[in-house]
């Protein structure tokens, strides 16, 4: 499910050698990348190469995104390819305007019925820029939208800055509190994607990702993806943490005040224990 989405993995869709091993990296989700990770000359074959990727990629269990690219010639052609049924969601780069991405929905959902699918693949905003975050909230209500993921390097660059963590904190904590608001994933980190080597790095990336409301990560590379995955999963004291507040809750007749292990609770303190129980079913 959507929920558990929190490492999702890029592999360039005209990489065959990765493309055939990607399934077995343990990413929560797969994205076939057709715009930065495919040279110019290789485009139009990365896009035939779509239909058969998704297909092998999704028999063997693992969600498929397709990121499309942002210029209207190449979305137009995209669009259909990356509209299927083994194709989870879409991701759109450069997202900066709720009524471009409100256009690319509705071709997709066009798309869809054209296929006879019984709901569209959802959509992910990859916002990249200064104006793409203060476009965040007309984002995240476009029709079928699921996600809000950071690119980091991209933002960083229309920043003027390295993507450090002075620069990529705030967006980050503006993405999740949009995230929040409307119900979205919320992916990304606030360090470079391209922290491969330095898992110290890494890994304080994703505890502060955690801390601001993030839920996931977008990945480059195998060995950044069982770090996402252990630093954005439920802990087992987060679990009986929770249970044991509803087990006194309910104990208190569900309404009230409860002391429960010398901290008061009340009913917000219930709605977390009880969303937190219901990411374990996800």
């Amino acid at each position: 499910m959507i929920a558990g989405w929190r490492s999702l993995l890029f592999v360039s869709a005209a990489d065959q050698v990765r493309l055939a091993k990607v399934a077995d990296r343990a990413a929560d989700a797969v994205i076939l990348d057709l715009e930065d990770a495919v040279p110019p000359d290789r485009k139009a074959a990365a896009r035939d190469g779509v239909p058969a990727a998704a297909a092998a990629i999704a028999s063997r269990g693992s969600p498929v995104i397709v990121r499309i690219n942002a210029e209207w010639r190449a979305a137009c052609v995209e669009l259909p390819l990356a509209t299927r049924p083994d194709i989870a969601a879409i991701m759109v780069p450069k997202a900066e305007s709720g009524a471009r991405l409100s256009v690319i929905a509705e071709m997709v959902r066009e798309y869809a019925g054209d296929a006879g699918m019984d709901a569209p693949p959802g959509l992910i905003a990859l916002v990249e820029s200064p104006a793409g975050v203060a476009a965040l909230d007309e984002i995240a209500v476009v029709p079928g939208m699921i996600g809000l993921a950071l690119g980091t390097e991209d933002f960083s660059l229309a920043l003027g800055v390295p993507p450090s963590r002075e620069a990529l904190e705030l967006p980050c904590r503006l993405l999740a509190l949009a995230a929040a608001r409307h119900g979205l994933m919320a992916l990304g980190l606030p360090v470079s994607i391209a922290t491969i080597d330095d898992m110290d790095a890494w890994q304080e990336g994703i505890r502060m990702a955690r801390a601001v409301g993030m839920t996931g990560a977008l990945c480059i590379h195998p060995r950044q993806i069982a770090p996402v995955n252990q630093g954005f999963a439920l802990s087992v004291d987060e679990v009986d943490r929770a249970r044991r507040v509803l087990d006194a809750w309910d104990a208190a007749g569900r309404s009230g005040v409860v002391l429960h292990e010398g901290r008061m609770i009340d009913r917000p303190v219930v709605l977390a224990a009880e969303r937190t129980l219901r990411r374990t079913d996800s």
